[in-house]
């Protein structure tokens, strides 16, 4: 199954996420088919983009998005 999750990147205590569409198989940070956005939750506000467009198209070909994904696309208002 195709689902849209976050990639965690950055260093020890300074997370920054990756919005990325990957089949469920592989690890959180490992092979992903496309980035479709960014998510630093450190910055006040949290600074969301997201590529609504290609977020519809995946969604629209039977990705699923995680419930923190599908919590940060309403907030971008890519849902």
């Amino acid at each position: 199954m195709v689902k849209i999750r976050l990639r965690r990147m950055g260093a020890k205590k300074s997370p920054f996420y990756r919005i990325v569409v990957a089949d469920s198989r592989y690890p959180r940070d490992g092979r992903f088919i496309e980035e479709i956005g960014t998510y630093n939750p450190l910055t006040d506000p949290a600074e969301i983009k997201i590529d609504a467009e290609r977020a519809q198209a995946w969604i629209k070909t039977g990705a699923q998005p995680t419930d923190t994904v599908k919590a940060l696309l309403k907030k971008a208002g890519a849902l």
